[in-house]
């Protein structure tokens, strides 16, 4: 499994735990926000919102397919996804975003067009290379005794390669809009992403030609949605091949986080090659292994991802400032927020995996495969349900680093991390099955957050004092919360069903959600307060 790896000017020195902005400057920044902190942040999470929910009915129309078909998507779209992740939105928003934010108005559009135009190029060698390459790559992909459909796997893999362009201008657009938070545009960007998917498989044939051509036109609607934003904000680069004195800097932070997300890419080849083996796994595994993934990245994303992007410019700013108290308490602040979220959807997402796999069901499953798929997504959310809160904890760190430009440090933990990962894969699965994906992610998240936070410690000082006393309160809350919906959801009718698992969320998820809130009111915890008037309003 693979998660996403990722400063505002001095503040008074009272924490703001609400995204609240944080006070007037003392010198004026070079590009002033143009909205609160706390506006940037709700603005990412509908967004994030929006495109989850949007992908969540993406992937219930997939599913709706043959599992023939959709095992070979699941393999063909990786091929895409794991170079996009090398040269776009992971290594773009860390290394591209605190060189950009250091220059001057003129230097910031000229380093634009330099670095648009090198990534157009790159993208354009590695599409030919990836089409000309795609047995090779499938083979290396699939398990020697595959159940997946080596040939269609194959074409789907070059009809699909093009997306690779596509989402790296994407990203090159997302990246000036973050940069000066010019959130809305690329936030929503993903929903045009999901909505012209959503259109084309309504309307095409269920064929592996319209499969993977909805997902092109995906990958278009995303791209051209942000580019009047762009214009808007006289943002858009001209692409140029050249020289600038700003990108060695941003190469050289690309470089090593490059080799991290190589790690990475380890990881997923070798997931890839065991959910595929018919001696391990049955038919239907792979796509049971992605319905989890879109139900993760989509809690993920909206209650970890989305804070951590919104905060993540100031991060920036307050690094090149070298205003380090800001620093922290933004890291504190940041960290109690991700993890309040974060640790009552991991609780309830342990209790009640197989009604939120339900929800991917728009029938219930008939047939020995379709009963595969469904007990694979759910073994597999229920374990990787663990590691939210690990795994947020290692978003924030990481992006502080990356703010900081200290890239070697973060890439040195997070290959060490995935490393990790790939061998307790091997050690875990094959004894535990579904169950050793999760406990190997949760491990590896564990580890890493303890390296991160000592190399944190050792340069700038960690507030270890608050975020320990914070998460002794928000855990053993969180896990009565879990308790709680496990014991309803053992009387509620049985998963399986899109009908079903809206039932059994919404019952045993609700009030374990309803107790969480309330013993934090009790607890009088400062997020709390941010969260219910957001819901008031």
């Amino acid at each position: 499994m693979s998660l996403p790896p990722s400063g505002p000017p001095p503040a008074p020195p009272e924490i703001n735990l609400s995204f609240e902005d944080a006070g007037p400057p003392a010198s004026p920044p070079p590009a002033p926000p143009r909205r609160s902190l706390r506006a940037n942040t709700i603005i990412v999470m509908l967004g994030t919102l929006g495109s989850r929910l949007s992908g969540i009915v993406r992937q219930q129309i997939i599913n709706l397919f043959d599992e023939r078909l959709t095992d070979a998507f699941t393999v063909a779209v990786k091929v895409p996804n794991l170079l996009r992740e090398l040269l776009a939105e992971g290594a773009l928003v860390n290394s591209f975003i605190p060189v950009y934010k250091s220059l001057d108005t003129q230097g910031r559009r000229e380093l634009a067009q330099t670095f648009s135009g090198v990534m157009m190029a790159v993208n354009l060698l590695l599409m030919a290379l990836g089409i000309l390459a795609a047995p090779l790559v499938v083979d290396l992909l699939l398990s020697g005794t595959s159940n997946v459909d080596r040939e269609l796997a194959v074409y789907m893999t070059r009809l699909i390669m093009p997306f690779l362009m596509l989402i790296s201008l994407s990203s090159v657009v997302m990246g000036l809009l973050n940069a000066d938070e010019h959130f809305r545009e690329s936030s929503f960007a993903p929903i045009a992403f999901n909505l012209a998917s959503i259109a084309a498989l309504l309307v095409l044939p269920d064929t592996a030609t319209w499969l993977g051509v909805g997902w092109l036109l995906g990958g278009v609607a995303q791209l051209v949605v942000q580019l009047p934003a762009l214009h808007r904000f006289g943002l858009l680069p001209t692409p140029r091949l050249g020289g600038h004195p700003a990108l060695g800097r941003v190469l050289r932070q690309m470089a090593p986080f490059t080799l991290t997300a190589g790690a990475r890419q380890i990881l997923n080849v070798y997931v890839t090659s065991l959910l595929t083996n018919v001696q391990q796994f049955p038919k239907g595994t792979a796509t049971g292994y992605a319905n989890a993934e879109a139900l993760f990245t989509m809690v993920n994303g909206l209650f970890v991802v989305s804070p951590v992007l919104a905060v993540f410019p100031r991060f920036s700013q307050a690094a090149a400032d070298r205003d380090w108290d800001q620093f922290r308490r933004l890291t504190a602040q940041t960290i109690r927020t991700t993890t309040f979220l974060a640790a009552p959807m991991s609780a309830l997402l342990v209790a009640l995996a197989p009604y939120a796999v339900s929800l991917i069901n728009l029938e219930a499953p008939a047939g020995q495969e379709a009963l595969n798929k469904f007990a694979a997504g759910s073994g597999i959310l229920t374990g990787w349900a663990l590691a939210l809160v690990p795994w947020a904890l290692v978003t924030v760190l990481l992006r502080t680093f990356y703010a900081r430009e200290r890239t070697r440090e973060a890439v040195m933990v997070s290959a060490a991390g995935f490393v990790l990962e790939v061998a307790l894969y091997r050690l875990l699965v094959p004894s535990l099955g579904l169950s050793g994906f999760g406990l190997s992610t949760t491990v590896s998240g564990l580890l890493m957050t303890g390296a991160l936070v000592y190399l944190y410690r050792r340069d700038v000082g960690f507030p270890g004092r608050e975020v320990a006393g914070h998460l002794a309160r928000v855990l053993p809350l969180a896990a009565l919360a879990g308790l709680l919906a496990w014991a309803l959801a053992r009387v509620l009718p049985s998963p399986g069903f899109i009908l079903q698992g809206l039932f059994g969320l919404t019952v045993a998820g609700g009030a374990g959600l309803a107790l969480y809130l309330g013993g934090a009111l009790a607890l009088k915890l400062p997020e709390v307060g941010a969260v219910t008037r957001r819901l008031k309003r």
